[in-house]
């Protein structure tokens, strides 16, 4: 069945924003042609034609949407040591130590949450379990790398606690992250498997590198599983407007139009985890520390200027208040299109400013669930408003949900029961009052967000899941064990169950 063009999906039961115009709660059946949806009608009343796919009663949502995965670093963690269990520093440190050494003489290992560690790490301990093997810890937000002396050797970098953050944190991963392609590649299309079987039909892709020759090599060696939108970095806009690129063109010299160029990437200040992200009061025990800017306004307001000037949208990485306050600033003086990535805490005057200026909040609702327990601790005497989902909604902001992979798993239905429920394994809710209903997540999961949801009507694109349970009526463990039993990408099915 994989590959297979569908003429008929027999037997669905159509849910989400589409459902409001059909005649009644049945069955339907859905006629495909030419990679979109050609007809519905009640199940027989039309004859079925082509391949056909029997839902058998299951129901019919649009294709889903991760509007942020770094993916060649998603795709590279399954050959990575898993840290996310690490209690303390000496627990992470001991992993290490026993961690498989990589083809490349290296040990590396992701998804580390040092702020939740009583120990102080030391580059000394780090040093005691893994010897003079090179050795990289990177921290579940990404901002941060924790490396031994034989790392800091082998990468000209020196540090008291062997640690590097943001930049030379960031070049640390892009340095990790350039692995041999034939490797990579086949990690990559792993993923993609991965995520079509979670009924992913595209995803925004936002690795620090210049992605387009990546994604023409990818294409031209057959990858079909997903449609992509890739991000440009600052270190490449140059470039990037020198050869022409404009946000929704497709790769050049490729023979498929699955992979397009996206907006231009700017991260603008830290995050939560290592206490950098910009805000307006000091973190706890730190007078001094609020944060930092890693782009000067003035300077935000230069690169999203040439940016769209050249025809490219913004995604614009703010996680902090003040990061957000100037971001959205910089979209004002700009006119610039696109969006805020994190929004992870908003000062209540900018919430409305979302709506007003067109500026997409594409955000990640697992994040809220991962870091409660942080934001109640390191951003306890913050004003604004953290993971506002609601209060964006409510504005009239346009919601697109992803993962931030591999910060959280790319699983959309685990974001949707993040955003609606607000809580995992059994937790009482966090702030349930900032949750969204289920109609509103669904529909951020989807290519055009909440505000512009993909639709299940004739003349729409066939990017189409059955899963086995209304989205919009399950309870949050319910929504998290969501089966996804085939996923079609323009009417050819990229996932059966």
């Amino acid at each position: 069945m994989i590959g297979a063009s569908i003429g008929t999906i027999l037997r669905a039961r159509i849910t989400g924003p589409s459902a409001a115009f059909l005649p009644d709660e049945g069955l339907f059946d859905v006629f495909l042609a030419d990679g979109a949806i050609a007809d519905i009608a009640p199940t027989g009343a039309m004859p079925a034609h082509s391949e056909v796919i029997d839902a058998d009663g299951a129901w019919l949502v649009p294709g889903l949407w991760d509007h942020h995965v770094h993916t060649v670093q998603w795709a590279l963690v399954a050959q990575r040591a898993a840290l996310g269990h690490a209690e303390s520093a000496a627990h992470a440190a001991r992993l290490m130590g026993d961690a498989p050494v990589l083809s490349d003489g290296r040990r590396v290992g992701t998804g580390f949450r040092d702020a939740f560690w009583r120990d102080i790490p030391s580059l000394e301990a780090l040093d005691a379990a893994t010897g003079d093997v090179p050795t990289y810890l990177i921290n579940a937000d990404v901002h941060s790398v924790w490396l031994n002396s034989a790392a800091l050797r082998r990468e000209g970098f020196t540090s008291p606690d062997g640690f590097l953050r943001e930049a030379p944190a960031f070049e640390i991963s892009r340095r990790l992250n350039a692995v041999d392609p034939l490797v990579g590649d086949a990690l990559v299309a792993a993923m993609a498997r991965d995520a079509a079987s979670r009924g992913v039909v595209g995803v925004v892709d936002l690795d620090m590198a210049w992605n387009e020759e990546s994604w023409a090599r990818r294409l031209d060696a057959g990858f079909d599983i997903l449609r992509v939108e890739f991000g440009i970095y600052p270190d490449h806009l140059e470039r990037a407007v020198a050869e022409g690129l404009r946000t929704g063109d497709p790769v050049r010299g490729a023979s498929s139009d699955l992979v397009r160029v996206g907006a231009l990437k700017v991260i603008t200040d830290g995050s939560l985890g290592t206490r950098t992200a910009s805000t307006s009061h000091a973190y706890p025990d730190d007078p001094h520390n609020h944060g930092m800017l890693t782009y000067a306004p003035e300077r935000l307001v230069e690169l999203m200027t040439t940016a769209t000037g050249a025809g490219l949208a913004c995604a614009i990485h703010a996680i902090g208040d003040v990061a957000n306050s100037h971001a959205l600033d910089a979209f004002t003086v700009t006119g610039a299109t696109g969006t805020i990535e994190h929004a992870q805490l908003v000062a209540h005057a900018d919430i409305p400013r979302f709506a007003r200026l067109g500026v997409g909040a594409s955000v990640q609702p697992e994040h809220a669930v991962d870091d409660r327990d942080l934001t109640d601790s390191i951003w306890a005497t913050q004003t604004a408003l953290p993971y506002p989902l609601r209060s964006l909604a409510d504005s009239g902001a346009n919601l697109l949900f992803g993962s931030d992979a591999p910060v959280s798993p790319l699983d959309p239905w685990a974001a949707m029961a993040a955003a609606v429920f607000r809580t995992r394994d059994g937790r009482v809710a966090w702030q349930p009052a900032q949750g969204v209903d289920a109609s509103t997540a669904l529909d951020a999961s989807t290519h055009g967000g909440s505000t512009a949801a993909a639709t299940i009507e004739p003349g729409a694109r066939a990017d189409l899941v059955l899963v086995d349970r209304d989205p919009l009526t399950a309870s949050e463990p319910d929504l998290r064990a969501t089966v996804v039993l085939a996923t079609l990408l323009g009417g050819r099915v990229t996932h059966s169950a």
